[in-house]
């Protein structure tokens, strides 16, 4: 299911409809994800005592809800315990009541997360027994690590491992928690039944994606990527105190629409596709659940922009989409030509706004004190901070959400302008370094770019101009500019920033890898330097293993050049 962060009636009432269609489906045990009551990460709500007060209230009522034991239902919440302590918990809800509950063993304290700021370990795994069939239960983190809690609830005698999650999506996650899972099915000689949440929150898009595994680790049954399912799956399970064959089939849900008994979706592919399904959820989400009605973004004629225009169109709807065409003297013909050819084939709301003049009224202004001074990076990024005040002027006149179109490459080393193009709401692209944005530009105008997802209504086929995808990439903000002129090559740029910036590798062990060394040292410099540009930057969506704000935390203030 898709929750909200903080709408604890919302998400009940989504808890509920999902209770009720596995119900209908004749489910015996129905999953809900990790914090599914109050969305996921709450954050500093999370210190409000009153927050907890509601969660656990209207986990309360949602239990009334459950009669009788089919299904008994198991759902993510956090619990206020009568000790003080706060714990990342799943409940056992039955027969009208909290029948049980199980409290998260792992906090994650890495990455994206801040679990252990919050709450407090439980002690240890847990059973239940549920239709004569002993379950183990666990909370995400708690299968990502070996040992207990699974060696303990499968040394009780559990035949199924349920694992209740809100697991963040990067490139690739997918299937990377299979193939751990499976080892946890193989260790534990069970079942694993994986429930993810899925949308958008923030910077944070979760994917679903949920499973269920045999324990051999194969998967017996997959939900849906990037969207709300309701996955029905029947096991034959021993009952709880004997040993197989005498077994009971036993039905399970684990997440809205049921595809059948037991369906097993395929993955998304290549990865371009599963990318841009993220990028396309986390902007929706963040738009819708914000409350915005539109967008708008600058259009230039360059492969950024074409990127989030794209983005915007399939994820929101061409009517809710507006472009600004912001020419300067520098703005070739040919990329302005291109603006327009891809804002009609999206069918977007083109605004024509050229800045030639403001140009001049600063230059006016300004002239007493840039007397004499040659023109330099100062006049280039006045164009930035023009075309950011043109937007905000649009924003904040018809409530309009401005998108930001830097990529991961430019973001990491200050390839960008402070209140200019930096200025807006959200930055679709912020964590998609340079050559992915053309891998994605590549799939989007390909065959498989143009079909729509789960009656999502038609794409706009090959939307985007050859010509925008193979000039050379440039800002354009001086006559024939090239981004080669300030930065290496991106092709070279990527594979230094990756190693760097993801693996935190030093300058020694980029220069081991066959990385040149003046432009590893260039680029050091380059990505240290922008730390403060970065922490003035809107949020954006992560897709790579790590992002930069949540994912990575440097100081500003930094003499370390390790």
């Amino acid at each position: 299911m898709n929750a909200t962060v903080g709408d604890i009636a919302g998400n009940a009432e989504r808890i509920l409809d999902g209770l009720r269609d596995a119900r209908a489906a004749d489910a015996e045990l129905v999953l809900f994800g990790e914090l599914a009551l109050t969305g996921y990460p709450p954050e500093d709500l999370l210190l409000r005592e009153h927050f907890l007060a509601d969660a656990r209230a209207a986990l309360e009522e949602l239990a009334r809800e459950v009669e009788g034991t089919r299904p008994i239902a198991i759902v993510g919440f956090p619990e206020l315990a009568d000790d003080g302590h706060v714990y990342n918990a799943a409940a056992v809800l039955g027969e009208g009541a909290v029948r049980y509950v199980y409290r998260k063993l792992h906090l994650p304290n890495y990455g994206v997360f801040d679990e252990r700021r919050y709450f407090t370990p439980g002690t240890a795994g847990a059973t239940v027994d549920i239709a004569g069939n002993r379950i183990g239960l666990t909370v995400c983190e708690d299968l990502w690590q070996p040992g207990p809690p699974a060696t303990e609830e499968s040394a009780a005698g559990a035949s199924l491992l349920v694992n209740v999650s809100a697991s963040p999506y990067h490139a690739g996650k997918g299937s990377e928690r299979e193939r751990l899972f499976a080892h946890r099915a193989v260790e534990s000689d069970s079942y694993v039944a994986f429930c993810a949440l899925v949308g958008g929150q923030d910077e944070l898009v979760f994917d679903g994606h949920s499973f269920v595994l045999d324990p051999t680790g194969a998967p017996v049954a997959r939900a849906a990527q990037f969207a709300e399912d309701l996955l029905v799956c029947d096991l034959d399970l021993p009952r709880a105190g004997q040993e197989p064959p005498e077994a009971a089939p036993t039905s399970i849900a684990t997440v809205g629409a049921s595809a059948g008994r037991s369906p097993l979706r395929p993955q998304l592919a290549p990865l371009e596709a599963e990318v841009y399904a993220a990028l396309e959820l986390g902007l929706r989400d963040y738009v819708q659940k914000n409350g915005f009605a539109s967008v708008v973004l600058g259009l230039s004629g360059g492969i950024d922009s074409a990127l989030v225009a794209c983005l915007a169109a399939d994820a929101l709807g061409s009517e809710r989409v507006n472009v600004a065409v912001m020419p300067s003297p520098y703005s070739s013909t040919a990329t302005q030509s291109d603006a327009h050819t891809l804002a009609a084939a999206l069918e977007v709301q083109v605004h024509e706004l050229a800045i030639k003049a403001v140009m001049d009224a600063y230059t006016r202004t300004l002239h007493t004190d840039f007397d004499g001074l040659p023109a330099d990076l100062t006049e280039e990024n006045l164009q930035a901070r023009i075309r950011g005040n043109l937007l905000m002027a649009l924003s904040n006149k018809f409530g309009w959400l401005v998108l930001t179109t830097g990529n991961k490459s430019e973001m990491s080393v200050g390839y960008t302008t402070l209140y200019g193009d930096l200025a807006g709401g959200f930055a679709v692209i912020k964590d998609v370094p340079k050559t992915l944005v053309y891998r994605l530009c590549e799939w989007r105008n390909s065959p498989a770019g143009t079909t729509a997802r789960d009656g999502s209504p038609p794409r706009a086929s090959a939307p985007i101009p050859t010509s925008i995808i193979t000039r050379p990439p440039t800002a354009e903000l001086r006559h024939d500019q090239r981004d080669e002129d300030s930065l290496p090559p991106y092709e070279l740029l990527d594979r230094i920033l990756q190693g760097y910036i993801e693996f935190d590798h030093g300058r020694e062990r980029l220069i081991a890898d066959g990385l040149p060394a003046e432009e590893v040292d260039r680029t050091i410099r380059l990505v240290d330097l922008a730390e403060y540009k970065r922490r003035q930057a809107p949020p954006g969506i992560k897709v790579t293993t790590r992002a930069f704000g949540r994912d990575r935390r440097m100081p500003i203030t930094n003499r370390y050049r390790g």
